[in-house]
């Protein structure tokens, strides 16, 4: 192994993060993640995996490698490669600096350390004679917009006994994650001139009748829908525009909104109580009329606290002698999709989501060893005593 790349997970992250993979659906001219994961399939194939990197799309690679006894109770491990832009950062994106324990760099956060502890775990495990089972590293595209990359490996029919989602956890279980509906709404008034209210029709005042009916809902229902480790489901308006002058009623008001939810309820949930809402402002207001598209919908992940992957994970932490704290996550992740499939998935990774997106983004490098460390026991376990 010592021509090869080193089986260090702040090197492994140092190499990704240098390679600009931004995602093209979310910065214009982003590269996608063909370069990254192809120098990945490199390193991985020179540790000894099996390596495929397939596109989902032109340019939008999925990776995936494999390790261990072919089919016996697989484990997945998945991150995504894309990171986000760039735009306001106060350091050099995809030039990694390591100071004071440091690591800097875009992704470095979220979620290419996580990637790298993950990959570098399976390999450690390996070397060392100790897997039971066959570990399968998914390193997948556009997680950061539409998962393309995780729903293709899916549909491609990939199988496994559970999922380890690296995102960045702060080294905490999180079996549970609150999904998401995205909604357009169009509200359609009658344009007049401001002297004439007898002819116009106000589309950003009956716009914030649905934003007071929408609070109202929050408070008295929403509120009331709790999960022990996520909170309560919500509802918030993400972008509001509309109107033309100051002296023109305003024929159109569009209010884009964002419903989290928790787990229990469904897609079809969601555009029902917001028809609702809308029904009963027409009710009391005869000329509100709004028209409503639901737009991206991901459902929330929820794991047994009590299941084997998380008993896999706590034990794991436990040996290394570090705290196993199970806690909700606060963003979505791809964990969902494989959960929702029939592969259990649970959230663990070094890094802080609070750091994702931001101006400056770094990872710990002790953190990101000790994530490393504790993956490789959970590796070199699967498919013994922790999941019988």
């Amino acid at each position: 192994m010592s021509s090869r790349f080193p089986l260090d997970p702040v090197a492994l992250t140092e190499a990704l993060v240098s390679i600009d993979s931004r995602n093209p659906d979310l910065v214009a001219n982003g590269p996608g993640e063909s370069e990254v994961a192809n120098r990945l399939a490199d390193i991985l194939s020179g540790w000894g995996f099996a390596v495929s990197v397939t596109d989902v799309a032109p340019g939008r690679p999925n990776l995936i490698a494999r390790i261990g006894p072919t089919g016996v109770s697989p484990l997945v491990l998945n991150g995504h490669l894309d990171v986000v832009g760039t735009e306001g950062m106060s350091h050099a994106p995809f030039d990694p600096v390591r100071k004071d324990g440091r690591l800097y760099g875009r992704g470095s956060n979220d979620m290419k350390g996580g990637v790298a502890a993950m990959c570098v775990a399976a390999a450690r495990a390996s070397v060392r004679g100790a897997l039971a089972s066959e570990m399968i590293i998914t390193a997948v595209c556009d997680e950061e917009y539409r998962s393309i990359g995780t729903a293709a490996l899916l549909a491609d029919g990939l199988h496994a006994t559970g999922a380890i989602v690296t995102e960045p956890t702060r080294m905490a279980i999180c079996p549970a994650h609150k999904g998401f509906a995205w909604f357009d709404v169009h509200v359609q008034g009658h344009a007049a001139h401001g002297s004439r209210p007898d002819v116009g029709v106000d589309a950003i005042a009956h716009a914030g009748l649905l934003l007071a009916a929408m609070v109202e809902h929050e408070q008295s229902s929403l509120f009331t829908r709790t999960h022990p480790l996520l909170g309560h489901a919500s509802i918030h308006a993400s972008t509001i525009t509309g109107g033309t002058g100051w002296s023109t009623y305003p024929e159109q008001c569009h209010v884009q909104i964002e419903r989290r939810t928790v787990p229990g309820e469904t897609a079809a949930q969601t555009l029902s109580e917001l028809e609702a809402l809308c029904a009963q402002i027409a009710a009391r207001y005869p000329a509100f009329s709004a028209r409503i598209t639901q737009h991206t919908v991901q459902p929330p992940n929820d794991v047994d606290i009590e299941s084997p992957l998380v008993n896999a994970l706590a034990q794991a932490l436990t040996s290394h002698e570090r705290p196993a704290p199970v806690t909700g996550l606060s963003c979505w992740t791809d964990a969902a999709l494989l959960t929702a499939a029939g592969i259990p998935a649970v959230c663990f990774g070094p890094g802080d989501i609070a750091r994702a997106h931001g101006a400056e983004e770094w990872i710990d490098e002790s953190e990101l060893r000790a994530a490393a460390d504790v993956l490789e026991t959970v590796c070199a376990n699967w498919g013994r005593t922790w999941v019988d």
